[in-house]
């Protein structure tokens, strides 16, 4: 499992021109990618390195000031570009895979105490951010 981190002072995703998840205040978005041999173990993993994980300001967590998280799926992530000109996405889980363990990373995350907004799975999604810093991280658990 593999999620690219964003410390933001806002974002919103968007499908058809209608907002789907926004926070406005300072907080993390999340784009989460599954490969094929993924766990709800890793989920949960995941979920607690991104609640724990001090990158706000001051070095504080999400945790420690009850920050918000924008978590989106985001099959791209496993995207392969080492050969030719046009990506492939073998390593990819395909939707009813990875939709569950999104699912699972957000409910983890939830269980934490967090305060947590999501796109639509599948979806064609527009995201807008403004990024604090900008600090993005790379994740692979």
């Amino acid at each position: 499992m593999r999620a690219v981190v964003q410390r933001v002072s806002s974002a919103s995703v968007t499908v058809d021109g209608e907002t789907v998840g926004a926070i406005d205040e300072p907080g993390l978005l999340v784009l989460v990618g599954v490969t094929h041999d993924d766990t709800r173990q890793q989920a949960a993993k995941l979920a607690a390195k991104l609640w724990g994980l001090r990158v706000l300001s001051g070095e504080k967590s999400c945790s420690d000031v009850g920050a918000p998280l924008l978590v989106i799926s985001q099959f791209t992530l496993y995207g392969d570009a080492r050969r030719g000109r046009r990506p492939t996405w073998h390593a990819a889980a395909p939707g009813p895979v990875a939709e569950p363990l999104v699912e699972a990373v957000c409910a983890e995350l939830r269980a934490l105490g967090a305060h947590v907004e999501t796109g639509v799975f599948g979806a064609d999604m527009k995201v807008s951010l403004t990024n604090d810093g900008p600090i993005t991280l790379i994740l692979e658990v």
